[in-house]
């Protein structure tokens, strides 16, 4: 059912949030069969390109991490993953009550989840670690990302579409903010990794 609920929210979400509406997961169930599934793709690729093609910023020289350096850095950027979402998820949880929203906190985690899938997804990306090609494939998953976080609010949180825009404008700061403290925190990681040991390519 997850599968078919992210193939459906990319290419049909307006009809696929009602759908997702009438499922109530437990978080575990969220966090464990899905969370857990869509975080592996972003690191473990990563790990992949890192130690296997090597990260260039212009596709010229690329530098390769050894396994043992990239793997745990690998392993806090895919715990990362979990700590964002979970943050999201609270943030919305907390604002809903300003905007008429009652539902449950496995209704806003479901929701952080399926608009945060385009992203997971273009984690994929990080196979070819080349910087624009990164950058690029990662904006076109954020725009898509804040289309089904527009379509999806007024669904999910039940409250009508005027305040739905202005809920959905808050999500997206919070998730805007924790988005730039992950990459943020990524560089500043992978920075003091890379200089400890490497192989230029």
């Amino acid at each position: 059912m997850f599968i078919q609920h992210m193939m459906g929210i990319l290419y049909h979400p307006k009809e696929e949030w009602g759908q997702i509406r009438k499922e109530h997961y437990s978080a575990a169930h969220i966090y464990l069969q899905q969370i857990s599934i869509l975080a592996a793709i972003p690191a473990v690729c990563m790990f992949i390109g890192t130690t296997q093609v090597g990260w260039s910023i212009a596709g010229t020289e690329y530098v390769k991490l050894d396994a043992m350096s990239a793997l745990p850095a690998a392993i806090a950027f895919y715990f990362a993953m979990w700590v964002a979402v979970g943050f999201i998820t609270y943030a919305i949880h907390w604002m809903e009550k300003n905007y008429g929203g009652h539902v449950a906190f496995e209704d806003c985690l479901s929701l952080a989840t399926y608009t945060a899938t385009p992203m997971f997804l273009s984690g994929l990306a990080a196979l070819y670690p080349l910087l624009w090609f990164n950058v690029s494939v990662g904006l076109v998953a954020v725009c898509y990302s804040v289309y089904l976080l527009y379509t999806g609010v007024p669904v999910i949180m039940k409250i009508p579409e005027e305040r739905a825009f202005l809920f959905s404008t808050s999500i997206l700061t919070v998730g805007l903010c924790t988005l730039v403290g992950i990459i943020v925190a990524s560089v500043i990681l992978w920075g003091t990794v890379i200089p400890l040991n490497y192989v230029a390519a």
